[in-house]
């Protein structure tokens, strides 16, 4: 899946959707691809899930992460570091991983000038079964407020439906279902279904072959996935 993508990425979406596990999933896969991977966080919005949180997993990968000033404590202040102007006269594979919706967005709108002298590519994370993505109209709203605060084209979706240990074939199908009709109404193309890599593995979901398929590990887990779940 990777070898589809450009080498300056940007992850956007809705709240919870899993961009900040997509992104550090996308960023060991280039790195083991052989690729010099570099990590911007540009969430200024929220302080939970933030990929600063997950610098240690990275940087022992020689991911190189760029984070806000104060983006490993829970102060919300939108400063800057200088080194997140110097991103674009990289050489190395860049993933940005931005805040949710258009307000976590605004923030690539300071960084417009730039993004017009590079090649990139925008992807719209979604899951059918968080708040602000359930509803197909939302949902395309939701992407086109981004695309209008961040000033930035969106090129590809990426399903990233689940429902965490609850998740089954009837959630995945229905997932790569709404995901094609967002599709189908945007005119953008799914770059990939992602899929828990245990389930994949075990075949609790098990794909149609034709699926763009990609397996997550899964780093990011809320409190009581971080205790032991009994999957369903």
């Amino acid at each position: 899946m990777i070898e589809k993508l450009k080498d300056f990425i940007v992850v956007t979406g809705h709240y919870g959707c899993g961009k900040t596990n997509f992104t550090i999933n996308l960023a060991l896969d280039f790195v083991k691809a052989g690729r010099k991977v570099t990590v911007v966080d540009m969430d200024l919005i929220n302080p939970y899930f933030r990929t600063s949180d997950f610098k240690g997993i990275l940087e022992e990968k020689g991911v190189e992460v760029i984070t806000p000033v104060f983006g490993a404590t829970n102060l919300d202040i939108p400063s800057l570091p200088a080194s997140m102007y110097g991103i674009f006269e990289k050489k190395d594979v860049v993933i940005i991983d931005v805040g949710g919706d258009d307000a976590g967005s605004m923030v690539l709108g300071r960084f417009k000038p730039q993004f017009d002298k590079v090649d990139y590519d925008m992807l719209y994370v979604i899951n059918r079964f968080r708040s602000m993505s359930t509803d197909l109209d939302e949902a395309v709203e939701v992407l086109g407020e981004i695309e209008a605060v961040s000033g930035l084209k969106p090129r590809y979706l990426v399903n990233n439906s689940h429902m965490m240990a609850e998740t089954n074939q009837a959630i995945y199908e229905e997932g790569k279902q709404f995901a094609g009709m967002i599709s189908e109404k945007t005119g953008l193309p799914v770059l990939c279904h992602t899929i828990d890599r245990e389930f994949y593995d075990t075949g609790i979901v098990v794909p149609d072959v034709n699926d763009n398929i990609y397996p997550l590990e899964i780093y990011v887990k809320t409190v009581w996935q971080k205790n032991k779940i009994v999957r369903i």
